[in-house]
């Protein structure tokens, strides 16, 4: 097999990689900086989330031999000295990384055990035969042998170099280590395949990802920040990309996966310890009620003996109950566990060595630990908390063993921010404890105005230790600011033993003072004709930036039709309440250029209402139409209306095309639920699709219900929404139109359904009230059926959508179209679904009326006129909905109210309507069509 080839192309391979292969976002760890090459320590979280790698890229890249890298030269004062991390006079770099990306297989010209050694650790291109395969052909490496001697599993970095040594095996790296601002970075790459992790790229959040033993690192090209197992953590400079090879500062990775290194800064060489290296993640901690015992504080075999640990920190033994603290050993009511690569505390026992209160809430059941001002509950088998009051999510449900409670541990270390590191290789777990008290403090209110606002100070002090606070001193602190501007304040604590705090600081925003807006208006004239159209001209303003104005006006009429003066009123107010009120007298004279009924007719916008006299309308002639029909069933809902007890009010079997029309109120005194659930009657598997839905409420007034689902019906069918398709197995019964149960029914309130379906066989569809907190897949088979309430009407409908065609010119007079009056449009019959009587659907609620009018007359004005009572809906109108009417809480009321539904202009046109009847609304109405009044010279 020819080498070389198979290089190139896997280095063409990498590069495309590379160049697709952002890097990612960051946060703050609870980790520690990494550890010399003897520490032991882990700084990792301690919860191991399952992450499904979407791409697998932990083969290696084989670099072309030919390929020269130009190494870079840097001067030692970019290494900063870390003496913790050094055995003699040489300095360590704070950011001690420079190794590349793509990475060359390479071999000594001895071939022997060496050669081996690499090949099974993995150290081969990832294409069988590549490293026994290229002896002596890479022309970078020198004849003689340039084998570092290393320990086993330990990786040498050379400074400015793409040439490393992994257990004295040489390779070479698509880009040399490189030091930017003092930072040194490696590619990516290189180190991921010779420290045995996994790279993978997240191609939605554009994010570079490592992975070892169930840690996630995210990196993002161009970031300081990264990602380690979802916390941001910064970097000392931002990834990059050079030559299509991603880089990033060593220590992101080092730190993050507590990998021991040590430089040797005279032979310019990094050497990480590999084999020392942590999983990133401890396995559990321990917790509830503990009885302390006696320990030497010798860190003999009982206390563990530990560098640089704090006289409070504590250590939890994993998968054990003990645990201890200031050297003495202490034992949990219940042994840390794990599940499901969640870490488990007894919670007694963390809150007693940690210095918190512990307490139980008998009323909701929830345990509650107080720090201080902070507070957190909690609830057997919830994986929701709340701090503060706030809900947040756990990584797994608290429960109980052995009457001992248990939480996941980073539940409390994350809301408490109380830092901790793990000791993966001892399996142990260290809270770092601070003896000092601890101040913090909040300001009400969220905007604080100068010279006008009182500030309220509210502190929260506490001390780990349980020491009582005895005294408290504040820095800049003042109860009203008298200019604006950013004022720190600071505040420090003091306990019984006479220790301060560290000072906490807010900085707080001073505004201006607030300036009230001004009100202004006019109009377009200052003198008009009665019934002519006044425009009026906002000019209202607040001189405070981003405040934003309410209007109310008083009067400001479209038109007046006496003559003489009248007082328009503007009254404008500010978000801070402060109000200003602009006053104009309008002057009308004796002319009149329109009636009201004229101006009414021409200028009323489209939705809304007008009055006039209905009493004419019965004596208009109808419109010449033609009648027809498409078969859909129709499943009416809606009896028993006020439902008193649990059951199925309706029952029907439906094939192909169906509609449900579903109304009903909750008078049981309860909270209750309704739904629709679907079951599959047939032998063989079926097809149902929801085409369009509309539902409204739950809430008390049943025509805005009504009107609500009619609304969001026709927006369904413009956007398609609510189109999906489920197959059904034979004998399956489940919950369909979800929206309807998606929220409780109170007691009173009433709730409304439009919704069109097919199926492609015979479904049973029943449609339910009950308890909402039962099942009603369990409970449907024990459901009563109930009875009609012999006022309201349910039943099943055939032929359900009616199609209304016109072909003669109409508009040129007045003309009327009726709907739902039984008499020039029959009521549907049918038969009730639950008892099989006969039934006819008064008012044809439910029905989708297609209406087109092939010729209406230029200037024709066409409206909705109730006639049976109180009207409130919405119609499609040549694909355009209008609210009839537009007022959220307003109605069109029969017989005197039109609501404007459309204008023709001056050309003859075509006019579509798609139009059902708004459940809790009363029918018939009519459509009206008449001709405009003409239109007049203003001047």
């Amino acid at each position: 097999m020819n080498f070389r080839r198979i290089s190139l192309i896997t280095v063409l391979a990498a590069a495309q990689v590379f160049a697709a292969v952002p890097a990612a976002a960051a946060s703050p760890d609870l980790t520690a900086p990494a550890q010399s090459a003897g520490s032991t320590l882990q700084s990792t979280a301690v919860e191991q989330g399952e992450q499904s790698l979407q791409q697998q890229t932990d083969q290696q890249d084989v670099q072309p031999e030919q390929q020269s890298v130009e190494e870079q030269s840097v001067e030692t004062d970019s290494i900063e000295t870390d003496s913790a991390q050094q055995e003699s006079a040489d300095s360590i770099p704070d950011e001690a990384e420079g190794v590349s990306s793509s990475v060359d297989t390479e071999q000594d010209s001895k071939q022997s055990a060496n050669q081996q050694q690499a090949e099974e650790e993995g150290n081969g291109s990832g294409e069988t035969g590549n490293s026994s395969g290229n002896t002596g052909n890479d022309t970078n490496i020198s004849s003689t042998s340039e084998t570092s001697p290393a320990s086993k599993n330990e990786l040498v970095l050379l400074m400015n170099s793409d040439v490393m040594y992994h257990n004295g095996q040489r390779y070479k790296a698509g880009e040399p280590m490189a030091v930017k601002k003092g930072v040194s970075y490696i590619a990516v790459r290189a180190m991921v395949e010779r420290a045995g992790l996994k790279l993978s790229f997240d191609n939605k959040t554009k994010e570079t990802i490592i992975i070892k033993d169930g840690n996630e690192l995210r990196f993002k090209t161009g970031s300081s920040n990264y990602k380690v197992n979802g916390q941001v953590r910064p970097m000392k400079g931002p990834a990059y990309i050079s030559n299509n090879v991603f880089m990033v500062p060593l220590t992101s990775i080092t730190q993050a996966l507590d990998i021991p290194y040590t430089v040797n800064q005279s032979e310019k060489k990094v050497i990480l310890d590999l084999s020392r290296s942590g999983s990133g993640d401890g396995g559990s901690s321990d917790g509830g009620s503990t009885q302390p015992e006696p320990g030497d504080g010798s860190g003999g075999s009982q206390v563990p003996n530990l560098p640089n640990l704090g006289p409070n920190d504590l250590i939890l033994m994993m998968n054990s109950d003990v645990m201890y603290q200031g050297g003495k050993m202490y034992k949990a009511g219940q042994p840390m566990a794990v599940k499901r690569g969640v870490s488990y505390v007894a919670i007694r026992s963390l809150v007693n060595r940690v210095g918190l209160k512990l307490t139980y809430d008998a009323k909701t059941k929830e345990t509650i630990i107080i720090r201080g001002g902070d507070e957190l509950r909690f609830k057997t088998n919830s994986s929701v908390y709340t701090v503060n009051g706030e809900r947040r999510t756990m990584k797994g449900p608290a429960y109980q063993s052995n009457n001992t409670f248990m939480v996941p541990l980073t539940s409390i270390t994350q809301a408490l921010d109380i830092s901790y590191k793990v000791d993966q290789p001892n399996k142990r777990i260290i809270l770092s404890l601070s003896t000092k008290p601890i101040a913090s403090f909040t300001v009400s209110p969220a905007e604080i105005y100068a010279g006008e606002t009182y500030v309220t100070y509210r502190t929260n002090a506490y001390s780990p230790t349980g020491l009582p606070i005895v005294d408290e001193r504040w820095e800049g602190r003042e109860e009203m600011f008298s200019q604006p501007g950013t004022y720190p304040v600071t505040y420090s604590v003091q306990d019984s033993s006479g220790e301060w705090s560290d000072p906490y600081t807010l900085n707080i925003q001073v505004l201006a003072p607030n300036t009230p807006p001004v009100a202004m208006f006019t109009t377009d004239k200052e003198q008009y004709k009665m019934g002519e159209k006044i425009t009026y001209i906002d000019q209202s303003y607040d001189q405070d930036p981003g405040d934003e104005l309410t209007y109310k006006w008083e009067n400001n009429e479209k038109a007046f039709f006496t003559a003489g003066s009248h007082k328009v009123r503007l009254i404008v107010t500010d978000k801070k309440g402060a109000t200003s009120t602009y006053e104009k007298v309008i002057t009308v004279t004796n002319e009149v250029l329109y009636t009201q009924d004229q101006f009414n007719q021409l200028f009323t916008d489209i939705g809304d209402s007008y009055s006039f006299n209905g009493s004419v309308v019965p004596t208009w002639d109808l419109l010449p139409i033609t009648r027809s029909s498409e078969p859909t069933m129709l499943i009416r809902s809606n009896s028993p209306e006020t439902v008193y007890q649990e059951g199925i009010v309706y029952r029907e079997t439906g094939n192909g095309s169906t509609r449900f029309m579903i109304h009903h109120m909750n008078a049981t005194g309860k909270n209750m639920k309704m739904y629709v659930v679907a079951t599959n009657i047939n032998s063989l598997p079926t097809r149902l699709t929801t085409e369009y839905s509309g539902m409204g409420g739950p809430i008390n007034i049943p025509t805005a219900t009504g009107k609500a689902a009619v609304l969001r019906y026709l927006e369904s069918m413009q956007s398609s929404a609510d189109y999906q398709s489920i197959t059904m197995a034979p004998g399956e019964s489940r919950v369909i139109l979800k929206d309807l149960s998606a929220q409780s029914l109170k007691n009173g309130q009433v709730v409304s359904m439009l919704a069109d379906l097919y199926s492609d066989a015979p479904i049973r569809y029943d449609v339910i009230m009950i308890d909402e907190t039962k099942d009603p897949i369990q409970k449907l088979p024990h459901l009563i059926l109930q009875s009609p309430d012999g006022v309201h009407n349910r039943g099943s409908y055939a032929d359900s959508t009616r199609i209304i065609e016109s072909y003669e010119l109409v508009g040129n007079k007045p003309g009327r179209l009726a709907i739902g009056d039984n008499t020039n449009d029959p009521n549907l019959e049918g038969y009730d679904g639950i008892n099989g009587s006969y039934t006819t659907n008064a008012g044809n609620f439910g029905v989708l009326y297609k209406i087109k009018l092939h010729r209406v007359a230029p200037n024709t004005l066409i409206t909705l006129n109730p006639r049976g009572g109180k009207y409130m809906g919405a119609m499609m109108v040549n694909g355009k909905i209008i609210q009839t009417p537009n007022t959220s809480n307003g109605a069109v009321s029969a017989p005197n109210d039109a609501a404007v539904l459309y204008r023709t202009g001056s050309y003859e046109e075509t006019v579509e309507f798609l139009f059902t009847a708004a459940p809790g609304s009363s029918l018939p109405i009519n459509l009206l069509v008449q001709p405009l009044p003409e239109l007049k010279n203003e001047s």
